[in-house]
């Protein structure tokens, strides 16, 4: 099927045309950063108004990137959730009342499930089954996945994700929003061993993290060392949020015997991360896969993806608006069931 897949869960406006066979036909992100800067985070109300003036016309945009017309469109697919509850009625409201004026199916889509996927849009994707660490600004998870729809979850944040850490210690910082990726070039100046931040939950057993108290640590090491000190602390906390998620990954590489971590998720761009994952997976006799940049991040590509596979399938959305803020991966099941 040729799928228009939009993404609206957050603060990126993205939309994109994905056909079953072809792959990717054209995809476009808006990215709110500049809207939300001044606030030092993304403010909800604000995105949604944004998303709705920026949605119409990035859908003209990217069907004419694509050299299809909206006759061409088989389906629709959305993010429905999980994501800031406004937001994600953007996408659902003009993704169902599309699909409904042009005469085709829509299907709302699990935003995880996108990220999950995301490495099928790669020309040489991983075969299935494999292993993922998704970690970006809103989760960390690791992933069994047999297949489209088939997910175990081995283990997951009780508290902040990994992202959320790295954004909230950059604020520390006093870096600007957002700010995880600049707390990463900071820490590429600062001395290794200056701090040596605890790292959450590895005397335990199984795969769930925690960061919150990693958080704290970082708090209170600038409070006792001031400004001097940012570069080395930056690198302390960057080397224990690596740490834990590559001792966890190798963990998880061993129980499940899977031969592929596929990275997914906007801290997988972290270059000390896929260093260290990269000889974690070496010593367990497996390799890594990434999507490429574009789609570590929150976009459209990947939704239209899985929206195409359940579409396939006959999966059809009811006519009513349906979002999601909170949406547990657990309740997916294969496309068609």
């Amino acid at each position: 099927m040729r799928v228009l897949g939009l993404e609206t869960s957050c603060d990126e406006t993205a939309v994109a045309v994905y056909e079953g066979g072809r792959g990717l036909l054209g995809h476009r992100v808006y990215t709110q950063t500049d809207l939300h800067e001044v606030w030092g985070g993304v403010v909800p109300e604000l995105a949604s108004r944004d998303h709705v003036r920026r949605l119409l016309p990035m859908i003209r945009a990217t069907l004419a990137d694509a050299g299809i017309g909206a006759g061409e469109v088989e389906g629709i697919a959305y993010t429905a959730g999980p994501g800031l509850i406004g937001a994600l009625l953007v996408g659902a409201a003009v993704g169902r009342s599309l699909a409904y004026a042009w005469g085709v199916p829509a299907l709302g889509v699990h935003h995880l499930e996108g990220h999950l996927l995301a490495p099928r849009l790669e020309p040489e994707p991983p075969p299935f089954p494999y292993l993922a660490l998704l970690v970006s600004g809103g989760h960390t998870m690791l992933v069994d996945v047999e297949g489209v729809g088939r997910y175990r979850v081995l283990g997951e944040s009780l508290d902040d994700a990994a992202g959320e850490a790295f954004d909230k210690t950059a604020k520390l910082l006093g870096l600007p929003y957002p700010g995880g990726a600049k707390l990463a070039r900071l820490a590429a100046g600062g001395r290794p061993g200056v701090y040596d931040f605890p790292r959450p939950m590895l005397d335990r057993p199984g795969f769930d993290f925690s960061f919150s108290g990693l958080k704290t640590a970082a708090l209170l090491a600038l409070k006792a060392a001031g400004p001097a000190a940012h570069a080395d602390l930056a690198r302390g906390f960057e080397e224990a949020i690596v740490e834990t998620l590559a001792v966890k990954a190798g963990r998880a590489l061993a129980a499940t015997g899977r031969e592929v971590l596929v990275v997914a998720g906007g801290v997988g761009a972290n270059e000390r991360l896929r260093a260290r994952l990269a000889e974690v997976a070496a010593r367990a006799g497996a390799r890594t896969a990434y999507p490429r940049a574009e789609f570590c991040t929150d976009n459209a590509a990947m939704i239209a993806l899985a929206g195409e596979a359940r579409l396939a399938a006959g999966e059809r959305a009811p006519l009513a608006v349906i979002a999601r803020a909170r949406w547990p991966l657990t309740e997916l099941g294969p496309p068609g069931g």
